[in-house]
C-alpha cells in the first residue's frame, strides 16, 4: 500500500530524532564534569558508558515491546523518560545525580532510537526511507552541534553548565505533548516478533554480522571523535575547557552539513558507493590527526571526519534492513543494539590515553574502529 507523506505527522516524528541528538551532550559534558568532580581519565570514559550501556541491555526488549505495544507508544516512553532525565539536573546535581541524569537519557534515547526509523516508515513512501533516515540523522546532528554551544553558554553566562537542561526540559516536553496527540496508523506485521534467542540468530547472517558491528563503530567513532576534540585542543594547543569545548560544535557543524548532504548525495548515488568514498576520506583525515599541531589543522581534519562518516549509520542500518525486510523490527533492534559502540569504544580510549599519556592512544582506539569500517564498506553488500 503506497503510504502518504503527511506533514502533519511526519514533524512530531522528525522532532523526535531532534531530542535522540541529546544524548550526545555525553560528550561536551565529560569535559565539563571530569573538571568539576576532578575525575581521572577513566573516570571520565566511564561515563558515556552510563548512557550507550543501554543500547546494549535493551535494545532488543524494546524491538520486541514495539511489535506488541506499537511503535508510537515505545516512542512516547522514550520520550518520557528523556524528560524525566532532564528535570534532575535542575532539582538538584552532583556526582550521583549527574550518572543518574546520564542513565536515564541512555534509557530513554534507546527507546527512541529503536522505534523512531519503524514510526517513520509508517507516513513515507517505502521507496524513500533511507534518504528520510538521513534527513532523522540531519536533525539529530543539529541538535548535537546546537548541544555545546548551549552548553557553553550557560557555562560562561550562570557559571553552571548542567542548567542548560532547563532548554532540553522544555523542548521535550513539547516534542511529546505534540506526538501523543497526533494520530498515526502503524502497519503492524501479521506474525508476532521473534523472541531475543530468534533475533540474536539473525547474526548468523554473515551482513548481519558485519552491519552490526559496523553500527559498534561507526557510534564509537562519533562518540569519541566527541570526546577526544576538546582534549586534544587543550592538550596540544594548551586551550582552556571553556574554548576547547568548540571544538565540538566544529565536529558537529561539519556532521549537519555532512548528513544534509548525504540526504541529497543518496538520491544518486547507491548506499555502498557512498560507503566506500566516504571512509577513503575519514581514514586520511583520522591518520593525520596523529601528526598535525596547529589549531587550523586539528579542526580541518575534525571537520573531515565528521563529515564523512556523518551518514554512514543511516546508510548501514538502511543496508542491514534492506537485508532482510520482513524482520525489520527484529533488524532495528539489532542494529541499535550496536549504539553499545558508544559505551564499549570511550573507556576503551581513556585508558589508552592513561598507558599512553597522551590523546594519541585514544586517537589509536579510533584508528581501528575507522579501519573496521573501510573494510565493511567492501565486504556489506
Amino acid at each position: 500500500m503506497q503510504k502518504e507523506l503527511s506533514s502533519l505527522k511526519l514533524f512530531p516524528i522528525l522532532f523526535g530524532f531532534f531530542i535522540m541528538g541529546f544524548c550526545d551532550l555525553v560528550g561536551i559534558s565529560v569535559t565539563y564534569a571530569q573538571s568539576q568532580f576532578q575525575w581521572s581519565e577513566s573516570q571520565a570514559g566511564f561515563l558515556p558508558s552510563l548512557v550507550f550501556l543501554w543500547f546494549f541491555i535493551l535494545s532488543i526488549p524494546a524491538a520486541i515491546a514495539m511489535d506488541k505495544h506499537g511503535q508510537k507508544k515505545i516512542v512516547l516512553t522514550g520520550l518520557i523518560i528523556t524528560f524525566a532525565a532532564t528535570l534532575i539536573p535542575l532539582i538538584q546535581f552532583s556526582e550521583i545525580t549527574c550518572y543518574i541524569t546520564f542513565v536515564l537519557l541512555g534509557i530513554g534515547n534507546t527507546f527512541l532510537q529503536v522505534s523512531l526509523n519503524p514510526l517513520l516508515a509508517n507516513v513515507v513512501n517505502p521507496n524513500k526511507l533511507g534518504s528520510y533516515v538521513t534527513l532523522g540523522q540531519f536533525i539529530k546532528a543539529i541538535s548535537s552541534f546546537l548541544g555545546p554551544i548551549i552548553v557553553g553558554y550557560f557555562s560562561l553566562k550562570y557559571a553552571s553548565w548542567e542548567k542548560s537542561f532547563y532548554i532540553y526540559s522544555a523542548i521535550t516536553l513539547m516534542v511529546m505533548l505534540w506526538l501523543f496527540f497526533t494520530r498515526i496508523k502503524e502497519s503492524r506485521s501479521e506474525n508476532n516478533v521473534s523472541g531475543l534467542i530468534e533475533t540474536l540468530s539473525l547474526l548468523k547472517d554473515t551482513r548481519i554480522m558485519l552491519a552490526f558491528i559496523g553500527i559498534l563503530c561507526i557510534v564509537g567513532l562519533d562518540v569519541g571523535m566527541n570526546i577526544v576534540t576538546p582534549k586534544l585542543l587543550m592538550e596540544r594547543i594548551g586551550l582552556i575547557k571553556e574554548e576547547a569545548a568548540y571544538g565540538s560544535s566544529w565536529y558537529f557543524a561539519a556532521r549537519t552539513i555532512g548528513t544534509f548532504c548525504g540526504v541529497l548525495l543518496l538520491t544518486k548515488l547507491s548506499e555502498r558507493t557512498f560507503f566506500k568514498f566516504n571512509m577513503f576520506l575519514v581514514l586520511l583525515a583520522l591518520i593525520s590527526l596523529f601528526i598535525v599541531n596547529s589549531q587550523s589543522l586539528i579542526l580541518l581534519s575534525v571537520c573531515i571526519i565528521a563529515f564523512g562518516s556523518s551518514s554512514i549509520f543511516a546508510v548501514i542500518y538502511t543496508i542491514a534492513i534492506k537485508i532482510n525486510p520482513n524482520k525489520t523490527n527484529e533488524i532495528s533492534g539489532l542494529m541499535i543494539t550496536g549504539v553499545a559502540g558508544g559505551a564499549i569504544i570511550p573507556p576503551l580510549m581513556g585508558t589508552a590515553g592513561q598507558i599512553s599519556g597522551s590523546q594519541q592512544g585514544a586517537l589509536l582506539i579510533l584508528l581501528v574502529c575507522v579501519v573496521y569500517l573501510s573494510f565493511c564498506s567492501f565486504k556489506l553488500n
